[in-house]
C-alpha cells in the first residue's frame, strides 16, 4: 500500500488577528535602524568614513541650516499634501495611482492662467482663479476614471496611471508651446518681472515666509481631512463602500455619486499641489516638477493606515531620509545614484517591515512561531 501522507511543509505565512500599536511603532522602529546601519556599512565600504559622520551627514542634509530646515519641512508638506489626496479614495479601495498626473495638471492650469491673464487682471483676482483652475483641473482629471470605474467598473489602478503619462506629454506639448526663449525647451521663471500670480508669502522679513505658505495650507488640510473622514456623513459612506459596495446598496448609499465625489476630491487636492509648485515655490512648469511624490505619497498613505495625522511623522521620516541621502551622495563625492541607492534601501526596509505587522511565519509541530 502506497504511503500517500503529504509532508507538512515547514513553515506557514499567517495573517494576524492584531497587533498592539507599541508591538507595530517597534516593529517599524527596527526596520528604520537596520536600514541605517546597513546604509552606514555600505557607505563606509565605498568611502571609508565611519557611520557616526555618515549619521551627521544626514542629519545636516536636512536640518543643517535655517534654510535646509525650512526646506524640508516645505517637502515635507507637498508630500503630505499628495498623501492626503490620495488617502479618501484608498479608503473607499478605489486605487488612485494618477496623484503624479494629477499635480500636473493643476500645475498646467496655473501655469496657463499665470502666462495668459498675467497682467491683464489685478493680481488678487488672477491667483483667485488660478486657484478654481487648478482645483477643477485635478478634480476633472482624477474624475474621468472615476465615472468609468463607476458606471462599468473598470481597472482604476490602470487607468489613474496611464492618465500620468497623458498628462506629462501634455505639460510638455505646452512647455514647447511657451517656451522662454524659443529652442531653450523650458518655460524658464513665468512672470518673474511682475510676479503676477505668484503666491503671497506670508511674514515679510521673516527667515521662513516664502515657505509657510505651503506649511499652513498642509496643517489645515491635515486637520479638515482627519474631521472629514473621521466624523463627516461623507466620510461615513467612505468607510462602507470601503468595506462592502454591497453593504453600502443595502443601506442606501449611492456608491456610483460617493466613488466620483470622493476621487473628484483627492484629484481637487492633487490640483491644489500643482499650484502651490507653480504659484508658489518653483514659478515655472516642468515635466518633472512633481518630483515622482506623486507615487512616494501612495507609500505614505499605507505606512499610516489612511490616519492623516501619523502621514505628518511618516512624510517626515520620508523627506529626511531622503533629503539625507542625497547629502551624504554630495557630502563624500559620490553621484546621484548612489544617494538613489541608499533611499532604496531604506524605503525598502520600510515597505518590507509591513509583512511582518500583517502576518506571522508559524512553522511545523516542533518548531516555533515568529
Amino acid at each position: 500500500m502506497s504511503n500517500t501522507k503529504k509532508h507538512e511543509p515547514l513553515f506557514h505565512i499567517v495573517k494576524r488577528d492584531s497587533m498592539t500599536f507599541k508591538k507595530a511603532v517597534g516593529i517599524r522602529a527596527l526596520a528604520i535602524v537596520a536600514a541605517l546601519v546597513l546604509c552606514a556599512v555600505i557607505t563606509m565600504i565605498v568611502t571609508g568614513e565611519n557611520p557616526i559622520s555618515i549619521y551627521g551627514t544626514m542629519a545636516i542634509g536636512a536640518f543643517g541650516s535655517v534654510r535646509k530646515t525650512w526646506v524640508t519641512f516645505q517637502n515635507v508638506s507637498i508630500l503630505l499634501l499628495i498623501a492626503l489626496a490620495l488617502t479618501p479614495a484608498f479608503k473607499m479601495k478605489f486605487w488612485n495611482i494618477g496623484g503624479e498626473g494629477q499635480v500636473l495638471i493643476g500645475g498646467l492650469a496655473a501655469a496657463a492662467c499665470m502666462i495668459k491673464l498675467g497682467g491683464k487682471v489685478p493680481n488678487g483676482i488672477l491667483i483667485l482663479i488660478m486657484f478654481f483652475a487648478s482645483l477643477l483641473a485635478g478634480g476633472i482629471w482624477s474624475v474621468i476614471p472615476a465615472i468609468f470605474k463607476a458606471k462599468w467598473n473598470t481597472n482604476e489602478t490602470l487607468s489613474t496611471l496611464m492618465m500620468n503619462y497623458i498628462a506629462t506629454q501634455l505639460v510638455a506639448f505646452f512647455t514647447v508651446l511657451w517656451e522662454v526663449p524659443k529652442g531653450s525647451g523650458k518655460i524658464g521663471i513665468i512672470n518673474q518681472d511682475t510676479n503676477a500670480g505668484w503666491l503671497p508669502n506670508i511674514g515679510s522679513g521673516f527667515s521662513g515666509s516664502k515657505y509657510l505658505l505651503t506649511i499652513i495650507i498642509a496643517l489645515l488640510i491635515t486637520a479638515g481631512m482627519f474631521i472629514y473622514l473621521a466624523f463627516s456623513k461623507q466620510g461615513y459612506e467612505i468607510s462602507v463602500v470601503g468595506e462592502s459596495v454591497n453593504t453600502a446598496r443595502y443601506v442606501g448609499i449611492k456608491v456610483e455619486k460617493v466613488i466620483i465625489r470622493t476621487v473628484f476630491i483627492s484629484g481637487a487636492i492633487c490640483g491644489l499641489v500643482g499650484l502651490l509648485l507653480v504659484g508658489g515655490i518653483n514659478h515655472t512648469l516642468t515635466t518633472t516638477i512633481a518630483g515622482g511624490q506623486g507615487f512616494t505619497a501612495v507609500m505614505v498613505s499605507w505606512l499610516a493606515k489612511f490616519n492623516p495625522i501619523i502621514m505628518v511623522f511618516a512624510s517626515l521620516l520620508i523627506v529626511f531620509l531622503s533629503r539625507g541621502a542625497g547629502e551624504v551622495a554630495t557630502g563624500f563625492g559620490l553621484n546621484q545614484s548612489f544617494s538613489d541607492i541608499l533611499t532604496g534601501i531604506i524605503l525598502f526596509f520600510i515597505i518590507g517591515c509591513e509583512f511582518f505587522i500583517t502576518y506571522k511565519i508559524t512553522f511545523k509541530r516542533g518548531g516555533h512561531k515568529k
